[in-house]
Formats: C-alpha cells, structure tokens, sequence
C-alpha cells in the first residue's frame, strides 16, 4: 500500500495546476484567413547595442563565444554579435508578456553581457529597441519564406531577372503547365470512354473528342489493321 501524501496524485500534475493558477490564460493561437496557427510568442523584444568597446570585444572567437552563451540563455530567441561593426541585436521575451515562456527584462540583457565582460548601455543614444511581431516577422518567414530561394538563371543578376525575366519565365510555364494538364484529363478522358463500366460506376460523364480537320482528321479516320502495331504510317 502506497502511504505517501496525495499519492493519487502525481507530482507534475500538482506542479502543472499550480502554473496556471498563478498563470494568466494566454491564447495560444492566431487566427488568419480562417486558419488557426499555434505560436509560443506573440510580441517579443528586439534591443540593439553599437556602443560595444573594441578593447571588450576582443576578437572574432570572443564574438562567436558571446552570441553562443546568449543563445543558451532561456528568454532569448535570437542573437547576433557583429565583431567588425560591434554591434550586438538581441531578440528576447520581456518581462510582462502574455505568454508562459521564460522571460527577462533589459536590464537582464545588461548585466548578462557585464558578467561576460561588455558593458553596454551607457549612451542611451546607441541603444535602439522594438516590439517584434513574432507572428508575421518569424514565423511566417520561417514556413514561407518570401525570397530566400529566388536566385537568378547562371549568367544573369537578380535585377535583370526580376525585371521582365521572371514574368516572362512565370507566363511559359502557366502555359506548360495548363498543356500538361489538359494532356493529362485527355488521356483520362480516352481511358473511361474505352471502359464504359467505370465511367459509370464513377459517376463521370466521357467526353467525345474533337473532330480533327483537314489532313489530320483524315489520316486519323483510318483504322489500324488488327495484326500491325505502331502508328497509320506503318504499312500504308
């Protein structure tokens, strides 16, 4: 027999109860075009920092160090040092947001990157921040990104591609496209009216093809004998 407290109840579920209860509800979802997208975020923090001191950020490697330890940090997103422009740009969660993921404040962001060393946030003037859509700026990059696979044909810029280039390539294969898919609903078409049982069965109505005219139509008028395969010319 189990005698421990509230044994019929497991911890993590006690533990889950209680983030909600101190929890505001968050909405999990976006709704677009009557479509229902679940997101973790919904506005976030972008902060920007050009004051970084050339003696703090030592070099490329401290750089690289630097933007890995802020990408450990929970309440971050995203992070890019820049060593040759020293410039560091945070996108983190803030304090405060609708949300039950990690948070931080800035001056979270300021004392982290003290403690590694770079002391930002002196001159208010160097420092530029932002609410962040997370929605439309991230995650619908991510799943449709608008340009990242648009490169231009071998030989040509990315102008010349796309003044008149990419309209002229999108209007030829519409064209090819529509074509393919005529043949395709042709082939279709001749299959169910030479099996009449499915066509029925399917409920699809077969269309009667087109009469060809002039030397076409005649030549396609002529039956093949039984024995001969291949096309009308083969012994004619």
């Amino acid at each position: 027999m189990d005698r421990r407290e509230d044994a019929d109840t497991y911890t993590y579920q006690k533990e889950l109860e209680k983030e909600r209860a101190e929890t505001k509800e968050y909405n999990e979802y976006v709704e677009e075009n009557g479509l229902k997208y679940r997101v973790p975020f919904h506005t976030v923090r972008q902060i920007v920092f050009t004051d970084v001191k050339k003696e703090e950020l030592i070099d490329t490697e401290h750089a690289a160090r630097l933007q890995y330890r802020l990408m450990l940090q929970e309440a971050v997103l995203f992070a890019k040092v820049e060593f040759v422009a020293r410039k560091i740009s945070i996108t983190y969660n803030p304090t405060g947001a609708d949300n039950r993921k990690a948070q931080m404040s800035r001056q979270d962001v300021v004392d982290f990157l003290a403690k590694q060393g770079v002391h930002v946030g002196t001159n208010p003037e160097s420092v530029s921040e932002r609410d962040v859509d997370y929605y439309n700026e991230h995650y619908k990059y991510h799943y449709n990104p608008p340009s990242i696979r648009e490169h231009p044909p071998y030989g040509y810029t990315l102008d010349e591609w796309r003044n008149g280039m990419k309209a002229e390539y999108e209007t030829h294969k519409a064209a090819y496209d529509k074509a393919k898919l005529d043949k395709y609903h042709e082939f279709q078409n001749n299959y169910l009216r030479e099996h009449p049982e499915l066509a029925a069965e399917m409920g699809v109505k077969v269309q009667e093809p087109k009469e060809e005219k002039g030397m076409l139509g005649k030549v396609l008028k002529k039956k093949a004998k039984k024995d001969e395969k291949g096309f009308w010319f083969h012994g004619v």
